[in-house]
């Protein structure tokens, strides 16, 4: 049986089987990005990361390495996968039109693509600087389109994706309980002498029992000195008496991720210790009240960096002091449309959802770090997760 056989058997007993959201929620997103797309005079989208497909369609799988995307337009979407994703092409989604292509044929790819782009109209929005838009696609479709216009239109989703529903919201609580279970299992699995991989597997297994999808992001665990370098992870390393141990977790929930962060000292915190988490505390109450609707996300990020002045040449910080989180895919739980950083100058509303990523990091020493997923309500930041704001000893 080949894809398109296999693709019809399905669309007759499955399509939309495990779609993950009613069709009125897809249809609150598509018209308020029709409604964008009319003002930018756009005549489609021709979309490729996996969030934003997932997003407006329900299509969910981890394969993510592979080209697929979708067209959008006013009137018609039109997906098109690779062959080993035809089941959930079908499955997850209530696309009528599919372009399937042979797993190992991507020079089947341009002509069905050029094609429906061709009757859409000549100007059409991508997303430029979003990796899974491949230099091999765009270079075939400007050959195959001469005169069509590519227009850079990734703000546009973004502005629709950055304010969640209600159904959205309801996803982010269910990642948030989980995650916390994980982070709390880890907590208590913290003692001299076991190894970083296994605290991570004590998490990772309560979230995945608690109902946890496959991760965007796996648990993160650092000790010791370890803990100072932003982005290690898990690696076999023995916790030592007094390290401090670094976690960063976030499960999924249809696909919807709420991260949190946690410290816990094997033994006794330094008074430096305490005093670092501090300063992670006062900046956390800072933000949540900088939060506000209408005020900008520049203005939090200098109310944050007024709290880091005293420590400021002596600790690492990133400088984002909270990014967006909803719907992702590995490799990353950042959703990546809004940045709580300086010259960011748009303005909080209600519904955004931040993840406040705060660690400071004594480089060669350790880092304490502590964080929340955190909405934006009428009167401020208010937490999702549930991060009890202490620097626990085991």
């Amino acid at each position: 049986m080949n894809h398109h056989d296999y693709r019809a058997i399905l669309q007759a007993t499955s399509a939309g089987s495990e779609c993950p959201f009613p069709e009125a929620e897809f249809q609150r997103r598509h018209e308020a990005l029709v409604e964008l797309m009319r003002a930018e005079s756009l005549d489609a989208l021709l979309l490729t990361d996996p969030s934003d497909i997932y997003y407006l369609t329900g299509y969910n799988t981890f394969e993510v390495s592979v080209h697929t995307a979708l067209i959008f337009t006013p009137r018609r979407l039109v997906l098109q996968v690779p062959s080993i994703e035809t089941g959930p092409a079908v499955a997850c989604t209530h696309v009528e039109e599919v372009l399937g292509y042979r797993w190992e044929g991507v020079e089947e790819v341009l002509i069905p693509l050029a094609e429906v782009l061709a009757e859409a109209g000549t100007r059409i929005g991508i997303d430029c600087w979003h990796g899974s838009l491949r230099y091999g696609v765009m270079t075939g479709l400007t050959e195959h389109l001469p005169g069509y216009r590519f227009i850079d239109a990734g703000p546009l989703l973004d502005s629709v994706r950055i304010v969640k529903s209600d159904a959205e919201l309801g996803c982010l609580a269910e990642s948030a309980r989980i995650t916390g279970l994980g982070i709390e299992a880890a907590v208590q699995a913290v003692r001299p002498g076991i190894t970083d991989s296994e605290i991570a597997a004590t998490g990772a297994q309560a979230m995945l029992e608690a109902g946890s999808e496959f991760m965007s992001m796996q648990p993160i665990v650092t000790v010791g000195r370890r803990s100072s370098i932003i982005h290690t992870n898990h690696q076999r390393h023995p916790v030592a008496e007094g390290d401090p141990v670094f976690l960063e977790f976030g499960s999924a929930w249809k696909r919807y991720t709420a991260p949190m962060m946690r410290t816990v000292v094997a033994g006794r915190p330094t008074a430096k210790m305490e005093a670092m988490f501090d300063v992670c505390q006062r900046l956390y109450t800072t933000l949540l009240q900088a939060m506000r609707p209408g005020q900008r996300f520049d203005d939090a990020a200098c109310a944050g960096e007024q709290v880091l002045v005293p420590m400021a040449s002596e600790v690492f910080f990133s400088g984002v002091f909270g990014y967006t989180v909803g719907a992702q895919f590995p490799p990353s739980w950042v959703e990546g449309t809004g940045f709580i950083a300086r010259g960011q100058m748009r303005r909080f509303e209600v519904g955004m959802v931040f993840h406040l990523p705060l660690c400071l990091r004594l480089p060669s020493q350790w880092g304490i770090g502590c964080s929340d997923t955190v909405r934006v309500t009428e009167h401020g930041g208010e937490p999702i997760t549930a991060n009890p704001w202490v620097l626990s000893s085991s």
